[in-house]
């Protein structure tokens, strides 16, 4: 049997073994132990380690300045947290995102993968925590309930700018269909009945134009979350931080991410127990995944058929639809989509719930929040590329197909009731249901208006509000 050479390290409970080769310590192990829970570890939200490191770096070299910390150790966790940015020693971030003790794990997880590195700088060995601690230096001036939510905000900030990002590409893709079908006239519907005709450009129009407006209220929150707690330690009194580090520390934090608005809260205490911007980032993600998932059930409906559907438009072929039925394609990339959406609109529950939950001082549970949000705000980034990418660039129109459709549906006749009047137009679109016959064809037949006054009546700008050629 093979053998995993240990190092001993201890905690106030006691010694433990670590592997020999890991840059984690004591604290680490016992979670490991703890939380064996989702499998999703701090190495899976880069995001979020990257915001822990950064998170660090700018207490180090805060304490240095204010003379809490001796320059040759700030130096070593600096250049520690340095690397870790550039992603080095990301897989040994090994705590299972969801924990008991407010993110107390994930705090020691950093403290200790820094400390252990930092040692190495300093030429010593790993766990020879006399030389360089984990809490005593580079925990200094710091607690859980400061650092954790300072990088969870960082942290979610990164996710942000890559979901705006996305939600761009696809709101620029609805854009250049909207121009591409712009001369496409079909029947709009309300309550999944015939109502009156317009573009197909105009309907991919709106979905651009809701699109952008989503990107607006995500623009809003971002910077909510740019108020920080750092400095505030255990509850928000500051203790045993040196006067002058909260400043100097959200300072260097505003030079590390590059993120001018970075701000202290003008209350720390009410700034570390208080977790309302996790609540409406949530609810704007939700109302992100309840308008895309919409769009996506309309591109379903558009596409259905194609022969015993709408069949309006067709959507590319991304895979084999059936086991069973030869021939058979279904809308796999809206569907995965939809999928996502339920999910964020799921977490935003667990957000809820565990906002509520916080008690006195402190809110426990926001190792649960800073997990729904980060998949989900993963998850609606990936799926929005991938609804860009392989389903929305390579949707086709049906213009034979629409173009019949009107002609026959009596939705024109509301066209004609301004001149017609209610009650005839009312008549003529009720003979069309029954008959099948197309409405203008009656219109013609009894004579209520001239080949004439049809004709301009029906053009496309009359039909559909756009200007006039």
């Amino acid at each position: 049997m093979s053998h995993t050479p240990t190092r001993t390290e201890h905690d106030m409970l006691g010694e433990i073994s670590v592997p020999a080769d890991a840059y984690y310590g004591a604290h680490t192990a016992r979670a490991l132990v703890n939380f064996p829970i989702t499998r999703e570890t701090l190495a899976d939200r880069p995001h979020l380690v990257a915001a822990l490191a950064a998170v660090k770096q700018a207490a180090a070299t805060a304490n240095a300045q204010v003379g809490a910390l001796d320059r040759g150790r700030a130096d070593a966790i600096v250049q520690a947290c340095t690397e870790i940015r550039n992603g080095r020693l990301r897989d040994q971030f090994v705590v299972d995102l969801v924990q008991g003790g407010a993110g107390t794990s994930t705090n020691m997880n950093a403290n200790e993968v820094i400390a252990n590195r930092a040692l190495e700088l300093l030429g010593h060995d790993r766990g020879d925590h006399r030389a360089l601690h984990p809490l005593d230096h580079v925990n200094l001036g710091q607690s859980t309930n400061d650092v954790y939510p300072t990088a969870v905000k960082l942290a979610l900030d990164s996710h942000l700018a890559e979901l705006l990002a996305a939600l761009a590409g696809l709101r620029e893709a609805f854009s250049a269909k909207a121009v591409e079908f712009a001369d496409i006239l079909k029947m709009g519907r309300t309550q999944l009945q015939d109502a009156v005709p317009m573009t197909l450009g105009q309907e991919f129009g709106a979905f651009a134009a809701t699109l952008g407006e989503d990107e607006q209220r995500l623009a809003e929150v971002r910077l909510l979350l740019h108020e920080l707690n750092l400095g505030g330690t255990a509850i928000g009194t500051g203790l045993n931080a040196r006067p002058g580090y909260r400043e100097l520390a959200v300072a260097h934090l505003r030079e590390l991410t590059g993120i001018p608005t970075l701000v202290s809260a003008p209350d720390l205490i009410e700034a570390t127990q208080d977790v309302g911007v996790f609540v409406q980032l949530s609810g704007v993600l939700k109302r992100v995944a309840v308008k895309l998932s919409k769009i996506c059930n309309d591109l379903r409906l558009l596409s259905s058929g194609p022969q015993a559907g709408l069949g309006e438009i067709t959507l590319p072929a991304r895979q084999a639809g059936s086991s069973i039925m030869p021939g058979k394609v279904n809308p796999v990339i809206p569907e995965v989509v939809n999928q996502v959406a339920f999910e964020i609109i799921g977490n935003d529950v667990t957000v809820t719930l565990a906002a509520e939950g916080g008690q006195l001082q402190l809110n426990a549970f926001e190792p649960i929040i800073a997990r729904a949000l980060t998949a989900g705000l993963d998850h609606l980034t990936a799926g929005i590329g991938v609804l860009t990418e392989h389903c929305v660039r390579g949707i086709t129109a049906r213009r034979e197909h629409l173009a019949g459709i009107v002609a026959g549906s009596a939705g024109l006749v509301t066209a004609l009731s301004p001149v017609l009047g209610y009650e005839a137009a009312c008549t003529i679109a009720l003979e069309a249901h029954r008959t099948g016959r197309p409405a203008l064809d009656l219109v013609r037949e009894r004579h209520l208006l001239t080949d004439e006054q049809l004709g301009a009546l029906t053009t496309p700008e009359a039909l559909t509000g756009g200007p006039a050629s």
